[in-house]
Formats: structure tokens, sequence, C-alpha cells
């Protein structure tokens, strides 16, 4: 996993973040977090990566709101490895289960984590009403974009860097429809996304919230058939 950047968006994660960076500990792998918020999330990082010198650990600070979206965007703009990807901060999805998507790159350009194909574990499920709303979602994914995956939501993707190179400036989106922007624009560069299961649970705490899902709809419907046309 050495020649791999994984990008993590931490907003405010200061309760969540050290089950991650336990996790990581003694990877091979470059890791960079994007920190956008007003707690200690960065301090944490920044303790981490002095205590592990022999890691590739560092931290991108903004003192304003980038949204998931963007923070994602301006950590895979850095990476200089051959593989980028980007994980959730909350440990949703475990560095094992990463390196599983990256087996999976020599046959695609991009490898996409989902919960909902036949071989996935959810260990810790989510509410009914939160998986309800997560198949919706998905559903109006299929029919706005026509893309045939049945978890774009998922936060664990792994990429080759140079189809990334190509898509990443066309993007637009900041918030959480970024995931959908960005396997839309890589399957209409030509460049071949594939959907494996991973092993998953609920750490709680959700980042999205009520109107986080209707101005990612909002998002989306403008990115199809407003200025985001392709």
């Amino acid at each position: 996993m050495a020649a791999c950047t994984l990008v993590i968006p931490a907003y405010n994660e200061e309760e969540r973040i050290q089950m991650l960076l336990s996790d990581i500990t003694g990877s091979r792998a470059t890791f960079l977090f994007v920190c956008d918020g007003s707690d200690k999330t960065a301090v944490i990082i920044r303790d981490f990566a002095r205590a592990n010198m022999d890691m590739q650990v560092s931290c991108l600070e903004f003192h304003d709101r980038l949204g998931k979206g963007k923070a994602i965007r301006e950590g895979l703009k850095k990476a200089v490895t051959p593989y980028a990807g980007y994980m959730d901060a909350d440990g949703s999805t475990s560095l094992k289960e990463m390196n599983s998507l990256l087996n999976g790159l020599p046959a695609a350009d991009g490898v996409i984590g989902s919960r909902y194909v036949p071989g996935a574990m959810v260990t810790t499920p989510q509410g009914i009403f939160r998986r309800l709303e997560s198949r919706t979602f998905n559903l109006i994914i299929r029919l706005l974009f026509g893309l045939p995956y049945n978890d774009t939501q998922c936060g664990a993707k792994v990429f080759k860097k140079g189809p990334l190179d190509v898509v990443l400036p066309e993007i637009t989106s900041t918030g959480f429809e970024f995931d959908v922007e960005l396997i839309w624009r890589m399957r209409a560069s030509g460049f071949v996304v594939t959907e494996l299961p991973i092993i998953w649970q609920n750490r709680g705490d959700s980042r999205v919230k009520g109107q986080d899902a209707f101005s990612m709809l909002l998002n989306l419907v403008k990115l199809r058939f407003g200025r985001g046309r392709t």
C-alpha cells in the first residue's frame, strides 16, 4: 500500500479520530488528513505524526469550512503516488478493507466500496430510517445519472492517479454529492469504475443531516441538467 495516498476529511473529529489513528499505525501508505473545523482534530493528528515518524502522515488545515467534497478534492490534488483514494475519519471502513479495494485497481481505473452488493457485511447497521434514505437516494442517482452502482455514498474509494488528474479539474461539487460527480465524470471520460463488497460498521454521529440530503439532491439536479452537463 506504499504506492497509495489516502485522503481523510476530518471536520471536528477529535472524539473519534483516535480510533482511526490506531487502525493505521504502522501502515506504509501515505495519509493526508484535511482539517477544516474548530476543534483539536489537527492537534491530535500532528501529535500522532510526531510520535510515528516512520509513517507518512500529514495534515492540511483550513480556517474556513470547505465541505466534504472540496476537502477530499484538495487532498487528492496533493497526492503524488500512483494510486489515491479516500476514507471516512470515523473508522467505519478499516484499513484492511481499503487494501482489498486497492487489489481491484489493476483491472479498473477506480474501485468503490459497497455495503449493498453480495459479499458485503455490515457489522453494525444504521437505523432503518437512514437505510431507507440511503436506498432511496441511490435509486434517484441511478435515474439521474445512469450509474449502475448500488452504493455511491460509501466513504471508501480508490483510484489510479492518472484518471483522477483528468477529471478533478472538472468537478464543481463541494458537499456530500462529490462522490456522485466524481464517479459520473470518470465514466463520462471513458474510465472503468468497479464496485466491490466491503465490511462496514456504523459509527454513529453521521455528518449527513436532513438538510444535507436535500442540498445534495438539489445540487445533483443542477449538475445533471445545468452547468455540470457533459
